[in-house]
């Protein structure tokens, strides 16, 4: 439920948030089980790609979802279900684990907040491909151009279970999810709303593909995050959706709670378009921001999951960023990028990568990078090479992405 801003805001102390629900799915599998015995064992779920055709392509190789012929059972008609793409179908199963978990009951007013940067642009290229090849066959042509619109997924989401609240997009390049996710806890913790639904989702394309290929960002094989001689990332898909509710609203009503979100830091890097600062000022100035609205120190950070995209200068950036955020603690600190399983989710990815930090929370382990051969000198962290338990009671969460933004959650266990 949506409030006006209170008189006293900026007195007020702020809400605490936590995660009453959780849904995904990636290349690994679909829902939580799945996706936690995966990230635990590192395991990648990489592929030849099926989705289109990548025999001019550099790089041939995703992490595609499996994704079921059905859908779970909501408000949708059937023929409405007929109509909807990949990306939307995934976030459905997402949404619907989240939901269920939460244990909500369906709510007109209730807050959507989405990151995505693809939406559904495979929708966009089936257009494309019909008018040049047959320009005046018109079937199936307008539910393309309806569905293409970023919009009408959340639309789909919203329709599927039923309520009518504010609905929010954000397209802000690989650190959607976690703007996303941020944004919805700023307003749960500014007294804005009850509850938030929220996350991100995005699937393989074919330009998306063709686009990061041609930029060389692509590797030939399975991408190896902070490895000395990393040559590129590898796109995956996928979705994670979120249920945030304030605590005294989940405390109310007895609901068992998953882990609290306990900061949110963001920043622009005007450095250059696609390439980040070199001594990564705006990585570092997102992950301070965090600890500051969180109030914590880098040493109380027991695990950071890493953008680590594979990438010759995100990897050096990011490593410089934690080197300097860290700085003598910087040795002790446990690191590691789940995109080494999961591939690059792009807008999803920070919201997955939220799952896989209240994963291992709950489940106390670490989540390993496998496909690591040599580790890069910069990285004066330990980066976490196999399966391990350990004791984690909080986690932080970097997305950064093209144009310069920066985002980072922090997450702390729930006892």
């Amino acid at each position: 439920m949506l409030f006006p801003p209170s008189k006293s805001l900026a007195t007020a102390q702020p809400n605490r948030v936590v995660v009453t629900g959780a849904g995904i799915v990636t290349a690994l599998g679909l829902g939580w089980r799945a996706n936690a015995e995966g990230f635990r064992a590192g395991r990648p779920a990489f592929r030849r790609v099926t989705l289109f055709d990548v025999s001019r392509q550099r790089a041939k190789i995703a992490a595609e979802v499996d994704l079921p012929s059905g859908l779970p059972q909501t408000k949708l008609s059937a023929n409405t279900m007929r109509r909807l793409d990949r990306a939307t179908r995934m976030l459905l199963h997402a949404a619907h684990e989240a939901w269920t978990q939460a244990g909500w009951e369906p709510s007109e007013d209730l807050p959507v907040v989405l990151g995505t940067t693809s939406g559904e642009m495979a929708l966009g290229e089936k257009f494309l491909q019909q008018a040049l090849a047959s320009p005046l066959m018109k079937r199936r042509q307008a539910t393309r151009v309806v569905h293409y619109q970023v919009q009408q997924q959340g639309l789909d989401l919203c329709s599927a279970f039923g309520f009518q609240g504010s609905l929010t997009t954000i397209s802000n390049a690989c650190a959607s999810g976690a703007n996303a996710i941020g944004h919805a806890w700023e307003l749960l913790r500014n007294g804005r709303a009850e509850k938030v639904l929220t996350g991100g989702y995005d699937m393989l394309c074919q330009l998306t593909f063709a686009g990061f290929d041609s930029l060389q960002a692509l590797s030939p094989a399975p991408c190896r995050p902070f490895d000395a001689q990393r040559d590129g990332l590898t796109l995956g898909e996928g979705a994670a959706i979120l249920t945030l509710e304030t605590l005294a609203h989940a405390q109310k009503r007895g609901a068992e709670i998953l882990g609290e979100i306990i900061g949110y830091g963001a920043a622009t890097d005007t450095h250059h378009l696609t390439q980040p600062h070199p001594e990564g000022d705006a990585a570092l100035a997102a992950m301070t921001a965090a600890c500051a609205r969180a109030n914590i120190s880098p040493a109380q950070i027991d695990y950071v999951n890493a953008h680590g995209t594979a990438t010759p200068q995100n990897d050096a950036t990011e490593a410089a960023a934690l080197n300097r955020w860290a700085g003598e603690g910087a040795k002790s600190l446990r690191v590691s990028s789940t995109k080494a399983a999961s591939g690059h989710l792009l807008g999803a990815a920070g919201a997955m990568e939220a799952v896989v930090c209240l994963m291992a929370l709950r489940g106390q382990w670490l989540p390993p990078q496998m496909s690591l051969d040599k580790i890069d000198p910069a990285c004066r962290f330990q980066i976490v090479r196999g399966p391990a338990d350990a004791r984690i009671e909080t986690a932080l969460s970097n997305s950064f992405g093209f144009g310069g933004a920066n985002a980072t959650l922090i997450f702390r266990r729930w006892a």
